[in-house]
């Protein structure tokens, strides 16, 4: 699967570099690793496995819901990510995303995305265990035997 889609991994290196909220989304099993590195206070960054969303749109109004002590954003950066989770380690972007965390003062930032990294794994595991047990998945068309 990793192989037939294109992804400009310098581009999206670059986009992380001067995002301060982010959103990476798995379409392949409908998850969204957020991130907001803003910091307040009261607030440290926030690193969060939500649902994935229609819109831009709707995950800033999911981050302000659930960060109201910040400014309201305009721009958010997102990246599709249809590749296995494991890829954004090859790639070198999971590295980088664990130093921004770190950057934005998260004192156990490596720790914390290790543990954001296993359950991203777990629930892509999960969903390839649907995908082969049929679950919530339908055929599309069948063999047609003759007897």
């Amino acid at each position: 699967m990793d192989g037939d889609f294109e992804l400009d991994v310098d581009e999206i290196l670059t986009d992380l570099k001067d995002a301060d909220v982010l959103s990476i989304f798995f379409p392949m099993f409908r998850k969204s690793l957020v991130l907001d590195l803003r910091t307040n206070e009261n607030s440290g960054p926030m690193v969060k496995i939500m649902a994935m969303v229609a819109s831009p749109q709707e995950r800033m109004r999911a981050i302000r819901r659930l960060r109201p002590g910040f400014p309201r954003r305009h721009s958010l950066s997102v990246v599709a990510w249809p590749r296995y989770v494991d890829s954004l380690r090859a790639h070198g972007i999971w590295q980088r995303l664990v130093d921004r965390v770190a950057e934005a003062g998260h004192k156990q930032a490596a720790e914390y995305m290790e543990k954001a990294l296993s359950e991203l794994r777990r629930q892509e595991k999960a969903e390839m265990a649907r995908v082969v047990m049929g679950d919530n998945y339908h055929t599309i068309w069948t063999s047609q035997r003759t007897p």
